[in-house]
């Protein structure tokens, strides 16, 4: 589970086991995990966060979607090789 970011009290990490899926990113702080597309960005799943603190953590993806994007794209393409 390789982590791209801590930022604030969130961690934002990607499961080596979901190559096949469009590129995507996991979010968790606590107990709470919610995954969120990148192209566009979007909530895929929530698992325990209130909608005022995924509009947080939807900007903070935003915000970092470009390096998110770059690294999700080496990890599972350095995978396929």
């Amino acid at each position: 589970m390789p982590t791209f970011a801590r930022i604030g009290p969130y961690r934002f990490y990607v499961y080596s086991h979901e190559p096949n899926e469009p590129p995507h990113i996991h979010a968790d702080r606590d107990e709470k995990s919610a995954k969120f597309w990148l192209d566009p960005v979007s909530l895929a799943k929530n698992f325990g966060f209130r909608a005022s603190e995924l509009t947080i953590i939807r900007n903070i993806i935003v915000a970092n979607r470009k390096p998110f994007l770059d690294e999700w794209h080496e990890f599972f393409d350095n995978r396929r090789r």
